[in-house]
This record gives structure tokens, sequence and C-alpha cells, in this order.
């Protein structure tokens, strides 16, 4: 199988989009990120997280198949989330080694038609959404500001990740509100552990671009910290861990949580640990372990729900 010249470098070597997807589908995949799972699953967890935290029954088919609803709404909403980053980010995009190939830059899809993309995602993440619940739903559509608005903080803050961390983190909020049919001062405390989480990874990842950002005027939290970008991401993981700790207890769960979060922290000290803010890899890799972190992260809601 041929190379395909128009692969994007940033994006797993043997995807299954450059591997296997049509000629023809492929700078429309790759423009929603379908080349990339670790977005959707980083979009994912935090609902995941939201639904079992607010389940009286974590287990029950109704857990699960909203745990479908909400991994086909994060695929859907990270796809439209990229295209209309990728729309506001164009110019800026063709400047980055990184980010030259993507579709809209490189000519492969023009800005109207991303947006066209941008529109039918959302419109099948609507009918997604009114299955959750009122309260869920309204929290859904005042996400829609969040997102709107994410592209253009780089512009305006150095710490644009936390942005970040507020939107990819919002299902969180919607996975409880869906369960619950509200919120509790438990479920926001770990909410905002959750951005810090965000806040600490996507720093790692900004450091990949922290030259071609500087030649460009870009802001982000990795060129704020500079040379500090361990002590930076070391405080950030702290809050989260805290963060979630207390939100959980005071949202219900039982200290068997600990236990669980015991291993979030260890996971987050080895990326703490191993991280190399000069090594372009050993970043992309750490970013991506973070789906491992989540994943620890629900297993220990799940935990939190033994009675002792």
């Amino acid at each position: 199988m041929t190379h395909d010249p128009l692969a994007l470098p940033d994006a797993p070597k043997a995807n299954w989009v450059d591997l296997y997807a049509p000629a023809p589908l492929r700078p429309w995949l790759r423009l929603g990120r379908f080349d990339r799972p670790i977005g959707i699953w980083l979009l994912f967890l935090p609902g995941a997280m939201g639904l079992v935290f607010g389940a009286a029954n974590p287990w029950s088919l109704e857990v699960l198949y909203k745990l479908v609803l909400f991994a086909l709404g994060s695929a859907l909403m990270r796809g439209a989330g990229c295209a209309y980053n990728d729309f506001v980010d164009r110019d800026f995009d063709a400047q980055v080694e990184r980010t030259r190939l993507r579709p809209i830059p490189s000519g492969q899809i023009s800005p109207k038609q991303a947006l066209l993309f941008v529109a039918l995602s959302s419109l099948i993440s609507l009918l997604i959404l009114l299955q959750l619940g009122l309260t869920a739903i309204w929290l859904g559509v005042a996400s829609l500001g969040l997102v709107a608005a994410y592209p253009f903080m780089k512009r305006i803050t150095w710490w644009p990740q936390a942005w970040l961390g507020l939107t990819f983190n919002w299902g969180f909020l919607m996975g409880v509100a869906t369960m619950t049919g509200t919120l509790n001062p438990g479920a926001v405390i770990f909410y905002a552990g959750l951005i810090f989480w965000t806040l600490g990874y996507d720093t790692i990842y900004a450091y990949q671009d922290i030259e071609d950002d500087a030649m460009i005027g870009v802001k982000s939290s990795a060129r704020a910290l500079g040379a500090q970008g361990r002590n930076g991401v070391s405080f950030f993981y702290a809050a989260a861990v805290a963060l979630t700790g207390v939100g959980a207890i005071i949202g219900g769960l039982s200290w068997p949580l600990y236990t669980g979060l015991a291993t979030v922290c260890l996971h987050l000290f080895w990326q703490v640990n191993t991280l190399r803010i000069d090594d372009n890899g050993r970043l992309l890799k750490l970013f991506k372990a973070n789906r491992e972190t989540g994943l620890l992260w629900v297993a220990a809601i799940l935990i939190g729900h033994w009675s002792v």
C-alpha cells in the first residue's frame, strides 16, 4: 500500500483512515480528526465519569445505553469542533509545519464545505442530545458558547488550555444531569478538578508547537510556563486529583474511591516524572496516555459506589 502524501504528520502511523478509508472520504475524516481517536476519548471520558457519578446503579442498562449515546455524541461533536477550529485557524495552520496539511489550509476542503460539515455533525448530535433530559439539554445548548469561543482564546489569553478544560469536561456535568436531573456541589467541584486535568495534558500537547506559536504570535500555557513546564503540569495534576477526590465524597461516593484515585495519582506522577518538554515524541505519548488516566478515573468512581 502506497503512502498517502496528504496523511497528517501528527496522526498515528497506520491509522484506519490512511489504511482503509476510500480516498474521497479521507479529507472529511481528517477534518473531523477521525484518524486520531484520542480526542474522542478525551471528550467522551468526562461524560462517562458523569454518568457513573450520578447513577444510583452504575451497572444498569440505562447507564450502558447512555454511554453509547455519549460515545456517539462525543465523536460527532469532537469532529464538529475540530472542523470549526480549523475553519477559524486556517491562516495560522498554513504557517505551522504540524498543521499545514490539514484539509482546509491544504485546499482539500473549502471553508464553506467545512461549515457544512459542522452543521451536519451538530444536527445529528442534537438528535442525541434530545434523549438526555431537560437539564442536560440546556447544558448542551450552553456548551455551544464554550465551543464557539475556544478557537479565539489563543489570541486573547495565555491560558487557552484552561478554556479547553471548561469545554472538554462539560460532558461530566451533562452526564450527572442526565442521570439525576440536577447538579450538586460535589459534581461541580469534581468538574473543576477535571478542568485542571485538561489544563495539564493540553499543556503537554502545546509544547509541541511552542516555537511555531511564538513565531506567529499564538498564546498558550506552554509559552506562559516556558522552562517551568514540569512544575506547572505537576500543580495542575495535583489540583485535579485533590478536587475530584473532594467532589466525589461531597457527591455521596464512599471512601473506597480513594483506592482507585491512588492509581490515577500514580499514572499522573509517571507522566510528570517522564516529561521532557523538548521531546515531541515523548510529549505526544504522554498526551495520549491520558486516555488511560480517564479510564482509571471512571474505575475510581465505580469503586466509590461500593457500600462499606
